[in-house]
């Protein structure tokens, strides 16, 4: 006999996409309970007071150029700061590649090759939400004609990459390695279109305070509404919620495999089964004296700096990763948040994270490698570390159940995982379980804090399990 419903929705998992969901359905009036296994709400978006009670670090995401344009969190007061510098990619001793918020600055930085940005960005940047409408929308719902038009083009030129210059091709070039996976590709050119024209809209910020205050505003307002989160709280088999009306899961297919998988239908346990992850992130979180000594000045006043070379250096080290193989010199992606938002530490003693792009579970300790590549721009780098902390990728899926082998995206973001994501259905948020949806990264619009995901699934839920209508004020019992 199944237990009586005594509550209306149960979300496994606070990341971001958990926690947007959770937010949908308490402010349509359901009883709500999130269950999170750690102590703290968040997954991705968390920080901590690691070595000094003055000092806060992002131990996962900390720059989110995706929380400024979403739909989703845009309906929230998020304090976010906002460097001069969107992103910076050194390419060697004496060239560095520069995006400004400014399109006109960064045009007349890249010389010869200005014009041919302007011409790039100009129609992104023109109808930059219809744009980021489809690129973070759920996949089913066909574009218009125009819109469809500036995302392929652009996509497709970002991988041709015509670029004459070192500084444009490098910029684009570190913005396609967002995409952990072989390069050149559609889909690192389909982030580029995004992520590069979104530094000259909505800017690539910084939560004032860390990655937590993003993850505290959706958890303040699910209280608000009466819902529940509930920490400490580990669920090992969705029968534990039978309890609940409605079920979400904001887990990688893993995951989902862990607490459903006997219960499944054969084909569809299966291809859960068979999604691939990708590439994975190995981060380091130090604790300095002062700004990094860069060669190049401006990088300073850079929030994101992509430590790459060449387009040609960063493809190669990203297809040696893709392809199970440690690159000789990693793609290292760094954040400096006191760029933007100066109270995240002091005079004396300032955060820095970085991590590298390595083979999917490697259990090497990335230190030595991202200050060897860190030192190359900013000599004497390595002098001002007061202290440091290491996650190999091997190590983060203990941070974060979702990082399966290390793989921030939740799995490997490849054309047919973000047509088929997690697998090929209609409806890729409902599972074949009668009231049970998936709400991770895991389903589009994919990896990134914007909570699209859960947002999207929570619509999902109203419809099919409370009888929601839009126009009706509140679901059906």
């Amino acid at each position: 006999m199944s237990p009586p419903v005594t509550l209306d929705v149960a979300v496994v998992g606070s990341g971001p996409n958990g926690l947007a969901a959770a937010v949908v359905l308490a402010r349509a009036g359901l009883s709500v309970e999130v269950y999170e296994a750690s102590a703290e709400p968040g997954g991705g978006a968390r920080s901590k007071r690691l070595f000094d009670s003055d000092v806060v670090h992002d131990i996962c995401s900390a720059v989110h150029p995706m929380a400024a344009a979403s739909p989703f969190l845009r309906q929230f007061d998020l304090d976010l700061c906002y460097p001069e510098i969107p992103y910076a990619h050194p390419i060697d001793e004496k060239t560095t590649g520069i995006a400004y918020a400014d399109l006109d600055r960064t045009c007349a930085r890249l010389g010869t090759d200005g014009a041919k940005w302007r011409r790039f960005m100009a129609p992104l940047i023109e109808h930059s939400d219809e744009i980021t409408e489809v690129l973070l929308g759920d996949l089913r719902r066909p574009p218009r004609p125009r819109t469809a038009a500036y995302i392929a083009t652009r996509a497709l030129a970002a991988t041709v990459n015509s670029f004459r210059s070192k500084e444009a091709a490098a910029l684009i070039a570190g913005v396609e390695a967002h995409a952990l996976g072989k390069l050149p590709s559609l889909i690192g050119g389909g982030i580029a279109v995004l992520l590069c024209h979104l530094a000259h809209t909505t800017g690539w910020p910084i939560p004032r305070g860390g990655s937590q205050r993003i993850s505290d505003a959706l958890v303040a307002d699910i209280e608000a509404h009466g819902g529940r989160v509930r920490t400490n709280a580990r669920v090992a088999d969705v029968r534990e919620l039978a309890h609940a009306r409605a079920v979400l899961l904001d887990l990688a297919p893993k995951g989902v495999l862990d607490l459903a998988g006997p219960l499944l239908p054969q084909q569809y346990r299966r291809a859960l089964e068979k999604v691939r992850y990708g590439p994975a992130a190995a981060k380091v979180d130090f604790l300095v004296s002062e700004a990094i000594p860069w060669r190049e000045k401006e990088l300073a006043r850079a929030g994101t700096v992509h430590i790459g070379g060449t387009r040609a250096e960063v493809h190669a080290a990203e297809n040696a990763v893709a392809a199970g193989k440690r690159a000789r010199d990693p793609f290292v992606l760094l954040s400096q948040p006191m760029a933007a938002d100066p109270s995240r530490g002091l005079p004396g003693k300032q955060p820095i994270w970085a991590y590298a792009h390595v083979p999917h579970g490697d259990p090497l300790d990335p230190t030595a490698a991202i200050i060897r590549r860190i030192e190359r721009f900013a000599p004497g780098f390595r002098d001002t570390i007061l202290a440091s902390r290491a996650i190999p990728a091997s190590e983060f899926e203990a941070y974060n159940a979702n990082y399966v082998g290390g793989d921030i995206a939740a799995a490997a973001v490849t054309m047919r995982q973000v047509l088929g994501r997690p697998v090929l259905r209609w409806d890729p948020y409902r599972t074949p379980l009668r009231g049970v949806y998936l709400c991770s990264a895991a389903t589009p619009p994919g990896p990134g804090v914007h909570g699209m995901a859960g947002q999207h699934a929570a619509e999902r839920v109203l419809r099919n399990e409370f009888g929601y209508r839009p126009g009706r004020t509140r679901p059906v019992s």
